[in-house]
């Protein structure tokens, strides 16, 4: 028996990656924005001995292609390969869900319905009439689901099932007569000239849309049809057909979004709106501190035991010297010093899951619109940007999104500038370290800058740029909800299980590398860390890095080993510095006094922290950026741009506090 392939598509925010994580208990990123999914990502199920293979696709308004999601989604959907697609909709927003469904049914592939959220339609007191619906839609499936409470699963697969091979007209929606006269030339005409196309209507249409696509691959020469773009025509006499349906099938919908409105009114204000998003993340930042650092005393407490049973252990036994190091202060000062911020890391990444999934965060690129703009890019290339305070891989990603190649690349080189979550830990040790009470104001204007350089490179770009454009912002602005535990638990863990996963690869061969450079010098082993490889190396920056405050050969070793992952800067001071233990009270206090002793203090700290956040962004980052725009010169130009802008603005910082 073959398997059955079938496409999650649908509007973004419609739930599509809930329900497809449903079916296959993959633990992909569910988030409540656009521009999250931006591969198709395949799983598979089995349902009474029928095997599915599933495909999540990018969530997308139409099939007209303008952003790379939209054209991955279209490609995906007309290929042979997909035997039925089932349609996500949001059901608490059902006619703007719809246009897209007319498209897909115009493909005349099997569609069938799943209309998403229904559990939200109940709670608002709408009703949606599930009879008249399918009937308005040539006869199709419409199973109602709601993927977080996981309900109506089974009847939705029964469908797939047992409908796949149904094949439904095209002909949901006549246009006017002298459209369909048109549609019915241009169909003759693509049989004659390509005897095997398939479903010649949906061609036909798009050729009168002038889409780009299917007018190069299908050229006609027929100027008395093609006069112009009857694009709008067709998207007017949809929407008209979509309010019919509406007027037929769906009640009470006054109700619907009073509660999002009234919040919205404050959230969304043009005055109030940007303020209010900086003073929740500076709660969100808060929280990561105080409460983070509450918990992060029981690690520490855990990492001194440890670590202490080891080399004891490794003394009872004999081992050699070296290896006692190796182990004691390369590994596990590396990589447990690392796990220590882990309470400050789930803090964060809690609190930004349950924004994403209340739906704020797509208020956020709403409300940074009007000042993308000003800079010649939409709110949507916001998101990205947001995404970063995360990390900086997916938020490159992210900005498939972006209609034109020049926005998504000036999106690319601003958007590592927002501080992702592996530069948090450096924060967290230096800010400890030098500001005390005033350390999470120290850790949090990092953000704060990071976001305004950002801006200012994308304004500087925008002044250069003989095309001036002004980007527009399409976006979804979903209803608020209730966050769902079990997606911010998917999200979470993710996220948790990327950093162990680094704490276990990256972190760990980075510790090892960085003992490695400490402890042999060109005539082997030295005791003397000065005569080491890693000294070498560090004090031919010493000249480079002393105008930005950061003339130490150690600072400099840190530095190039965070291009492996931010996180393993703080490694690095733990093992150059001989700290088991750098998050603990004693391990601070020993590295504090240990950098004061070279005359390192509080403004050599902060342009440390104000490097890190600014200069040249982890391996990973960089090769996501060389896959993303496919060019190399590109990603060196971007490496070689954040390290002059890093070098800068620790230099300017350190220049003028060296005056006070």
């Amino acid at each position: 028996m073959r398997s059955i392939h079938v496409g999650f598509a649908g509007n973004p925010n419609c739930g599509k990656t809930t329900l497809f994580n449903a079916y296959t208990g993959a633990n992909l990123k569910v988030a409540n924005w656009p521009g999250v999914t931006v591969e198709k990502k395949e799983g598979e199920t089995v349902y009474k001995g029928q095997h599915l293979k599933l495909v999540d696709l990018p969530g997308i308004y139409s099939l007209t292609s303008y952003s790379i999601e939209e054209k991955v989604t279209r490609r995906c959907v007309m290929e042979d390969d997909i035997d039925v697609i089932v349609n996500v909709v949001d059901a608490s927003a059902l006619e703007r869900n719809l246009y897209l469904t007319l498209q897909l049914l115009e493909l005349g592939k099997p569609v069938i319905l799943a209309l998403n959220m229904m559990d939200i339609v109940e709670e608002r007191g709408m009703e949606i009439d599930l009879h008249r619906l399918p009937e308005m839609l040539g006869g199709i499936p419409v199973v109602p689901v709601s993927a977080r409470k996981r309900t109506g699963l089974d009847v939705l697969m029964h469908a797939v099932v047992h409908h796949y091979e149904e094949q439904h007209s095209p002909h949901v929606v006549q246009y006017s007569e002298d459209l369909e006269e048109k549609i019915a030339v241009l169909e003759e005409a693509l049989h004659k000239a390509n005897p095997g196309i398939v479903n010649a209507r949906w061609h036909a249409i798009k050729l009168l849309e002038r889409d780009e696509e299917i007018s190069k691959e299908y050229p006609l020469n027929l100027p008395e049809v093609l006069d112009k773009s009857y694009e709008k025509t067709i998207i007017n006499q949809k929407y008209a057909y979509i309010e019919e349906i509406i007027e037929e099938t769906l009640f009470y919908k006054e109700e619907k979004g009073a509660f999002t409105d009234k919040v919205d009114r404050v959230l969304t204000h043009p005055v109030w709106g940007m303020p209010i998003f900086f003073c929740i993340m500076a709660v969100v930042f808060f929280l990561t501190f105080a409460v983070g650092d509450f918990l992060k005393g029981y690690f520490e407490i855990a990492l001194d035991w440890f670590s202490g049973a080891v080399s004891g252990l490794l003394t009872q036994l004999s081992v050699a010297e070296w290896l006692v190091s190796l182990m004691v202060d390369g590994i596990i000062a590396g990589v447990g010093g690392i796990l220590t911020f882990l309470p400050n890391i789930f803090i964060l990444f809690l609190a930004l899951a349950i924004l994403e999934d209340s739906g704020y965060m797509a208020r956020v690129a709403y409300v940074m619109d009007s000042l993308m703009g000003r800079l010649g890019l939409s709110g949507k290339a916001f998101l990205p940007m947001v995404l970063g305070f995360g990390c900086t891989v997916p938020a490159v990603m992210a900005t498939r999104a972006l209609e034109k190649e020049k926005d998504r690349r000036r999106a690319i080189l601003i958007t590592p500038f927002m501080s992702c979550s592996a530069r948090l830990p450096i924060y967290v040790l230096f800010s400890g370290m030098f500001f005390e009470r005033y350390a999470m104001a120290a850790a949090f204007s990092m953000y704060v800058i990071g976001l305004l350089v950002a801006i200012l490179v994308a304004f500087v770009l925008h002044l250069h740029d003989k095309k001036k454009e002004n980007g527009t912002l399409l976006i979804e602005l979903p209803e608020y909800k209730t966050p769902n535990g079990r997606t911010i638990a998917v999200y979470v863990w993710e996220k948790i299980k990327d950093y162990l996963t680094k704490a276990g690869t990256t972190i760990f061969v980075a510790s090892i590398v960085i003992w490695f450079l400490l402890n042999f010098g060109t005539g082997g082993m030295v005791k003397d860390v000065s005569d080491s490889f890693g000294a070498v190396i560090g004090h031919w920056l010493v000249p480079v890095l002393a105008p930005a405050g950061l003339g130490l050969w150690q600072v400099g070793v840190a530095l190039i080993s965070g291009i492996s992952a931010k996180e393993v800067v703080v490694t690095s001071f733990a093992v150059l510095f001989g700290i088991s233990n750098p998050n603990s009270a004693e391990g601070m206090a020993s590295l504090t006094s240990q950098l004061g002793a070279y005359g390192f203090g509080a403004l050599n700290a902060y342009c440390l922290m104000l490097f890190c956040l600014l200069y040249t962004p982890c391996a990973a980052t960089i090769g996501t950026i060389k896959k993303e725009t496919g060019s190399l010169l590109f990603t060196l130009k971007t490496i070689v741009f954040q390290l002059l802008v890093a070098w800068c603005a620790a230099t300017l910082v350190f220049q003028i506090g060296s005056l006070f």
